[in-house]
């Protein structure tokens, strides 16, 4: 009997649905799937032929009639159906049985309209929920690393993907003021791709300005700064080109971006009631997200805002970690789950 409950309770799962990647949290089980938000889409007959890691490889390197396509844009639904069978396969890839549908908790930005959150979950139902429930990214984030949201004392998450940049201010289990900007690890890429073609008339790849950015991006200076190769195509000759790029040239092409997300920091710091701000100088700022493994964020946050910084531990799961721990303790952490009318 014990294992049926064990097998049913399996079922529930919690998705951290990421503009560039996507985690699945099973219940008794922790994290089962981390791949990119990818499908590989026939359009002639608009078929999936792959989807995640595979579709991720494909990205540049299809013919004219298959495209990969990331289906979200800014951590919100940019694609529907696209989203919906991207669902359904990562569902089913962790849970094979066809009879499961399981309850389902998806994280979404704070700042998303009624209209996208109901598209959220939508999604989540046509794709095999039995139920389907939100939660802020920034709530799930501050339970993923263990700060005391249920506690009348100020936390502050900051949650950098690759979307959108969520900042919140969390006490008594609730947020008291939140930002979210849509600033995130897209856009660090974007900018170095369009710095390399202004500066050098060279045409890079989203994967190789993604690449550069963690081999020697930074948003603060610091010793022994390295240099890398990077190759791509002469906008003059239309030939292949290799040139040398310092790590000061990336910090300098990613400086708006950085500042943007420094500047969603210091809206909430400076909207905090004074007895919750008290609280912020002694405990810190936590970032997490991918955008946290950025070097040298934690010293430049804590630089401008005069307040100590703390990178996360797992900085990339946080946000799955702590939606599935409100599926392990569902009962006591309904209250900061969101549902609409629906399912079953």
């Amino acid at each position: 009997m014990a294992t049926g409950l064990m097998s049913l309770a399996s079922r529930d799962m919690a998705i951290d649905l990421g503009t560039a990647n996507t985690l699945v949290y099973v219940r008794g089980q922790g994290i089962v799937l981390n791949e990119p938000s990818v499908v590989a889409i026939n359009t002639r007959d608009n078929r999936a032929l792959a989807v995640g890691l595979e579709a991720k490889r494909m990205i540049g390197r299809t013919p004219s009639h298959i495209q990969a396509i990331r289906p979200l844009r800014d951590g919100v639904i940019a694609d529907f159906d696209i989203t919906e069978k991207m669902l359904r396969y990562f569902i089913k890839k962790v849970q094979p049985r066809r009879w499961a549908r399981p309850r389902i908790i998806i994280c979404v930005p704070s700042g998303i309209t009624g209209v996208e959150r109901r598209a959220v979950e939508e999604a989540a139902y046509h794709a095999g929920a039995r139920r389907a429930y939100t939660i802020e990214e920034p709530m799930a984030a501050a339970i993923g690393v263990d700060l005391p949201i249920h506690e009348p004392t100020g936390s502050v998450i900051v949650d950098i993907g690759g979307g959108t940049t969520e900042v919140a201010v969390i006490s008594m289990g609730g947020i008291v003021v939140s930002r979210s900007a849509r600033v995130g690890g897209d856009e660090l890429d974007e900018a170095i791709v369009n710095w390399v073609k202004k500066e050098y008339n060279l045409l890079l790849g989203d994967r190789t300005a993604e690449q550069l950015k963690m081999a020697i991006g930074s948003a603060w200076p610091f010793s022994d700064e390295p240099n890398a190769e990077i190759r791509g195509r002469d906008l003059v000759t239309g030939l292949p080109k290799t040139v040398v790029i310092t790590a000061a040239e990336v910090r300098e092409s990613i400086e708006e971006s950085v500042v943007g997300v420094v500047d969603a920091v210091k809206f909430c710091l400076d909207k905090t009631p004074p007895e919750l701000a008290a609280d912020v100088m002694e405990r810190g700022i936590v970032l997490t997200g991918g955008g946290a493994l950025l070097r040298g964020l934690d010293v430049r946050i804590a630089n401008e805002t005069g307040t100590p910084v703390i990178t996360a531990d797992r900085p990339l799961h946080s946000v799955v970690i702590g939606s599935g721990r409100c599926l392990e303790e569902f009962d006591m952490l309904q209250e900061v789950l969101t549902t609409t009318a629906g399912g079953i």
